[in-house]
């Protein structure tokens, strides 16, 4: 019962010292905490694009009391950010050429990215607000950058999860 007791489990060792009592077991535990790191940097991340987006809330709400302005300015705040969320997956599209592999990208997240954009894109010609029409043909462009990838690199199917038969 001492083992389970609150103060034991948060200060257990991790690692080998985990079983230096237990040399029979031959495992070590999977550490909870081994991606802290990584989690602590995606939490500062989150936390200052929060920051950012508060800040720009702030920012309209009370610094720019013109409604008309207001709009404008926020519009093209959206913009960029929507620009940016197209574009982040470039990042990933440098990998895919290096290892001339897609097993890390998505066929249905970027079938998807196609539809929404060009649907946004339409529909910001139909408007003529280039708020919403601008902003979205980076995500075409990704699309068809993503899509020319697949076909250039063809992803293997992976042999240790083979289709179910029906």
């Amino acid at each position: 019962m001492r083992a389970l007791h609150p103060r034991h489990v948060l200060h257990r060792p991790l690692g080998p010292e985990a079983h230096a009592d237990c040399p029979e077991s031959g495992q070590c535990p999977v550490s909870a905490l081994s991606h802290h790191g990584c989690q602590q940097a995606v939490l500062l991340q989150t936390a200052a694009l929060l920051g950012v987006l508060l800040l720009g809330f702030g920012y309209f709400w009370l610094l720019v009391p013109n409604t008309e302005a207001r709009l404008q300015q926020l519009g093209l705040f959206c913009s960029v950010f929507t620009i940016s969320m197209y574009l982040s997956p470039l990042a990933d599209l440098a990998k895919v050429i290096q290892t001339k592999s897609t097993q890390r990208l998505s066929f249905s997240l970027t079938i998807a990215t196609l539809l929404a954009s060009a649907s946004w894109t339409l529909y910001g010609f139909r408007l003529r607000d280039p708020y919403i029409m601008v902003p979205n043909l980076p995500g075409i462009l990704t699309s068809f950058i993503r899509l020319w990838l697949f076909w250039k690199y063809p992803q293997a199917q992976d042999r240790n999860y083979q289709l179910l038969q029906t």
